[in-house]
């Protein structure tokens, strides 16, 4: 998912010529999903603060030239991840942040667009340490040859690619992905999509000014070494010490 740019914001005097120039109305996919994550990043941002109400879809439509249905789309996606509420008479207000769905991935990417706080990081990462060593330990259990395959491949384009490229992170989730479906939890596997999603947003937060402190490749291996060697301590204390060396890097670079 590609980042967003600067939050929608109303036309400012001066700007009409500009709007000349813009492409034409449009509806579809693209654009609504344009539109959702622009004021999705400008929510969780803190540009709008819970109980702003914006600016209502045909003010909105006309500043940016977009069609009415492609704005009311977006906020339709954007009701779905608990951002917002929509009422008819009320108009669109921003929701507290406790009924926002933090764990959604394209909130998270949102969240990762600016500075998230480290309250924020310390959150997302508390819940990896409670999830990932418990799932390590009956992936050690339960994980057969295939689900031994997919990790070793992540891991072998991990090495190859690195953790400083979308095609290395990408590994990095696929494993993370292949640990948690190895589980046969059903519940677990439900939570792979937003660990997945925290594991490269962060991973890439965190080599946003400089390069990774070390390489945690390393770590990555001790996992699967004791997964596949069926040993359920052993991969739950590797799985600990990841996540823990994870955040400390983390927080290094906030520090930076």
């Amino acid at each position: 998912m590609e980042e967003a740019g600067e939050a929608l914001v109303p036309m400012q005097a001066g700007e009409a010529d500009q709007a000349e120039a813009r492409p034409k109305r449009g509806t579809g996919r693209r654009l609504h999903g344009a539109i959702a994550q622009k004021l999705g990043s400008a929510i969780v941002s803190g540009r709008y603060a819970p109980g702003d109400r914006l600016e209502g879809e045909v003010a909105f439509s006309e500043t940016l030239n977009v069609s009415r249905s492609a704005y009311r789309e977006a906020v339709q996606v954007l009701v779905a991840k608990g951002l917002v509420e929509s009422r008819t008479k009320a108009g669109t207000r921003v929701l507290p942040r406790n009924r926002w769905n933090l764990l959604d991935p394209d909130v998270l990417a949102w969240a990762f667009t600016g500075e998230p706080h480290i309250d924020f990081i310390r959150d997302l990462f508390e819940l990896r340490q409670i999830v990932e060593p418990a799932a390590a330990s009956l992936a050690a259990q339960r994980r057969d040859r295939d689900d031994l395959a997919v990790m070793k491949t992540a891991l072998a384009a991990m090495r190859k690619y690195s953790l400083a490229t979308e095609t290395g992170r990408a590994a990095d989730r696929d494993f993370h992905n292949a640990l948690l479906q190895a589980t046969r939890n059903e519940a677990v596997v439900a939570l792979s999509a937003s660990i997945g999603a925290a594991v490269s947003w962060t991973t890439q937060f965190k080599q946003r000014a400089r390069a990774l402190p070390r390489n945690p490749i390393p770590d990555h291996v001790r996992v699967y070494d004791a997964i596949a060697a069926g040993n359920a301590g052993a991969a739950a204390e590797a799985m600990r010490t990841l996540v823990d060396l994870a955040l400390e890097d983390t927080r290094s670079a906030m520090q930076a």
